[in-house]
């Protein structure tokens, strides 16, 4: 079972990386890459939108989240696009560490609107 759970997490972060290529492509239309970059940043973000001490749905959100958008953004790239980024992850795609600070900026400021509309509810 820990061999079948490594397994896939390989493959998720090779997803990831194919995600992050397709983001740079330059045939891919600004608005899918925006659904990418939503992608991206939360794939690498350090920070969580459920974290992660909290039972269960802590890791629910990246179980279910990342391979969800995964899955849409299989199917609004091009297929051509998303082989040819697929090759280029084979041989091994670093992803910019400013997306991961981007990606804790906006989770940080999703949790800020969230506590600030709850303070007001009070």
């Amino acid at each position: 079972m820990l061999e079948n759970l490594k397994a896939k997490a390989k493959k998720l972060k090779k997803q990831i990386a194919i995600v992050y290529l397709a983001y740079m492509h330059k045939d891919v239309k600004w608005y899918k890459k925006a659904f990418l970059l939503l992608i991206l940043v939360y794939a690498v973000s350090p920070i969580d939108l459920i974290p992660d001490f909290i039972p269960v749905l802590g890791l629910l959100d990246d179980i279910i989240l990342i391979p969800l958008g995964i899955i849409v953004a299989i199917k609004i790239i091009p297929k051509s696009i998303w082989e040819e980024c697929k090759l280029k992850a084979e041989n091994g795609t670093i992803i910019n560490r400013r997306y991961k600070r981007i990606g804790a900026v906006l989770i940080a400021l999703i949790w800020l609107i969230a506590l600030i509309l709850v303070a007001r509810l009070f």
